[in-house]
């Protein structure tokens, strides 16, 4: 297993938020995505979930002011007893905040109008600081309609990037009367996907996916709309996925809970337990099919 230099104090990893923003399509389920600029200096290219880094501010609505809930109540939602109200008040922030500086939707409404209001709202904010949004129009985060999913843990001794995060994955329904959309600054364009369909992309070389949205893109292929999503992330708490990447022969690799290689043995997701790189695509020992079924 790769292992980090003995002089080199770890990285401690920078918590992170990422929404899988859900709708019932013609074919099924299907999720939006975002493909990273080239410009940027990490996963340039990638196609991703919006989300990103929790920012200084977004904790700073633990008072309970444009939240849904009070922060108690989002603390116990992520079951990490070792977190505090106010970091888990930032995560939920994090993950509305980037949700809508990256596509355009805004997981919030002001008590008291109908929803024909309520677009126009959405449709003029976009582009104004998140907190500034929030304080004109007095609105208030969706934050009961976030559901945690899993939680991703960047190793150690990654060999794709020298940045760890601890991020926290959510699912939600995209509202109805909202248009998604990339911002043509962090991302250069943006589709809805079927699990499937993306994952079949990838395989065939037509996008680029890291470890964390393959896998999730796996397990949420198994379910065959938002509501049995939905269902799934209230019936059980987020799982954490500490990835342990290693040496498979002349291929490097990863390893999930579950997998022989890995000090966590019990399964906590779908899909296969570990994933090869060969030709520059990471890849499970059976293939496309292992990863759309089990």
């Amino acid at each position: 297993m790769d292992s980090p230099a003995p002089d080199v104090v770890p990285l401690v990893p920078s918590p992170a938020a990422t929404v899988l923003l859900l709708r019932d399509g013609t074919a099924g389920l299907e999720v939006f995505m975002v493909r990273r600029h080239d410009k940027l200096s990490a996963f340039a290219g990638a196609y991703v979930f919006p989300g990103g880094k929790v920012d200084a501010d977004d904790a700073g609505y633990h008072e309970g002011m444009h939240l849904e809930q009070d922060p108690a109540q989002l603390q116990r939602a992520l079951h990490e007893p070792e977190l505090d109200a106010p970091s888990a008040v930032g995560l939920y922030v994090a993950a509305i905040r980037e949700t809508f500086e990256e596509c355009g939707v805004l997981l919030a409404y002001r008590r008291g109008i109908d929803d024909e209001e309520e677009r126009v709202i959405d449709g003029t904010s976009r582009g104004l600081p998140f907190g500034q949004v929030l304080r004109d129009l007095g609105l208030t985060l969706s934050t009961s309609r976030l559901l945690p999913w899993s939680r991703w843990i960047t190793p150690v001794a990654s060999f794709n990037t020298t940045r760890r995060f601890d991020t926290r994955f959510f699912v939600i329904a995209a509202p109805p009367d909202q248009e998604a959309l990339h911002d043509d600054v962090e991302s250069s364009h943006s589709v809805w996907l079927t699990p499937a369909t993306a994952l079949g992309q990838y395989w065939r070389g037509e996008i680029a996916m890291m470890p964390p949205q393959i896998m999730s893109l796996a397990h949420l292929a198994r379910r065959a709309s938002v509501e049995a999503v939905l269902a799934t992330a209230r019936s059980r708490p987020p799982y954490v996925v500490r990835p342990m990447p290693f040496q498979d022969g002349e291929h490097r690799a990863i390893a999930y809970p579950g997998d022989e290689r890995h000090e966590e043995r019990t399964r906590v997701m779908p899909g296969p337990t570990r994933l090869v790189q060969r030709d520059g695509r990471l890849e499970p020992a059976g293939g496309l099919e292992a990863l759309l079924s089990d």
